[in-house]
């Protein structure tokens, strides 16, 4: 009988273990995959988003969600965005969070083209006007309806708009972003009326008026509030509805690789015209002392990553100019010294030059006048200080 007593826990043994291998845990209804835009729309998001959009599509998401807080960015970037989410076999949800956070600009052309447009409490959209590369509002002065002024006036007005110079552009590139932004509207079924008055006057909503003038989908407090209020919410794939189910996702948070982080951090107007200064210095100081290596590497890859980023920001050449014009000066100043007129001249040149360099009028791709003073004053000591060592 000991044997048999045996002999059966064993066998219980072994059934409990394989009904534990067998078993299936509780499954979740699916993953969600969640992605952000913070700040600037520039290249480096545009890589983020559509990587993270293949990530989705790769372990066969239920749902993205973008979440959103930005002031606008560059054109190129926001069409990437938008063509990657109109490729999408799964559904895009963009969800301007947190309370106070905003999708001006191009997160208007993108919160229109997702699947799924919805808004935390207290924060707003619009203001979606086009500007040009000279920072100008590109949207033209509408002319005077008839009646209301001299006739002869108003006879001249039509082919006088069309001799002023830079018109003919600017209304290319205004009817082109008002048929964007109409065309996105009207695939979801949104106030696509609204949606070109956020193009023509720069108009904006909260979230409440937003859901009331049908211009998005839903308002929730939450990310979880969103997941609640979305559950069961049908939107249209490829021609074909497609029914969300919500309920017991798993959260998976993508994060941006090693080479999009280091993009975002470069492609920065500080960073950038920090990392060119510090590559000028770097090859300077090799020059005065010949086989110190590391001033030499470090200045090249500086002035290489500057590079790189200055191919993906809307830059003006003017300002470039002036900066290598400053930088002229102060070297001249060291080496002829003319009582701080040379270099003082330098400092004034580089903090204009910088200032223009940037200043496109792109949200989330200005510069600070207070960082670049600083930091022309800064290196100009430095540098004038170092120059006189080594002539001395």
């Amino acid at each position: 009988f000991p044997c048999y007593h045996r002999g059966m826990r064993f066998i219980a043994l072994i059934a409990a273990l394989f009904l534990a291998l067998t078993a299936q845990p509780a499954k979740a209804d699916g993953n969600v995959v969640v992605l952000y835009i913070e700040g600037g729309i520039g290249v480096a998001t545009a890589d983020y988003i559509t990587s993270g959009i293949e990530h989705a599509a790769e372990t066969n998401a239920e749902l993205i969600i973008i979440e959103m807080d930005t002031p606008g960015g560059l054109m190129n970037a926001m069409d990437d965005i938008i063509k990657a989410i109109l490729a999408s076999d799964i559904p895009v949800a963009t969800y301007v969070t947190p309370e106070g956070a905003r999708a001006a600009s191009a997160g208007t052309y993108i919160l229109m083209a997702s699947h799924i447009a919805a808004m935390a409490p207290t924060t707003r959209l619009g203001a979606a006007t086009p500007v040009s590369l000279t920072g100008d509002d590109a949207t033209p002065d509408r002319p005077a309806p008839p009646g209301t002024g001299d006739p002869a006036i108003e006879e001249e007005a039509e082919p006088a708009s069309q001799d002023q110079p830079g018109t003919a552009i600017e209304r290319k590139v205004l009817n082109d972003a008002l048929a964007e932004i109409r065309s996105l509207a009207e695939r979801h079924g949104r106030n696509a009326d609204w949606a070109e008055e956020a193009v023509l006057s720069a108009a904006t909503l909260t979230a409440r008026e937003a859901l009331e003038q049908n211009v998005i989908e839903f308002v929730a407090s939450s990310r979880a509030d969103l997941l609640a209020q979305v559950n069961g919410h049908e939107v249209t794939i490829d021609d074909e509805p497609v029914t969300l189910a919500t309920n017991n996702v798993v959260i998976d948070e993508y994060e941006p690789n090693w080479r999009i982080k280091i993009l975002s951090a470069i492609a920065n107007p500080e960073i950038v015209l920090l990392l060119g200064l510090i590559g000028v210095y770097g090859l300077m100081y090799e020059g005065w002392n010949p086989g110190a290596i590391v001033p030499g590497v470090v200045g090249v890859i500086c002035l290489l990553l500057a590079a790189y980023a200055l191919q993906v920001l809307p830059v003006n050449y003017a300002g470039l100019a002036l900066i290598l014009v400053g930088l002229a000066l102060m070297t001249a100043e060291a080496f002829a010294p003319s009582f701080g007129a040379l270099g003082i001249g330098g400092i004034i040149a580089f903090v204009f030059g910088a200032i223009m360099m940037f200043d496109s009028g792109i949200p989330g791709f200005g510069i600070s006048i207070t960082f670049v003073v600083a930091l022309a004053a800064l290196f100009a000591l430095a540098f004038i200080s170092v120059s006189y060592t080594h002539l001395t």
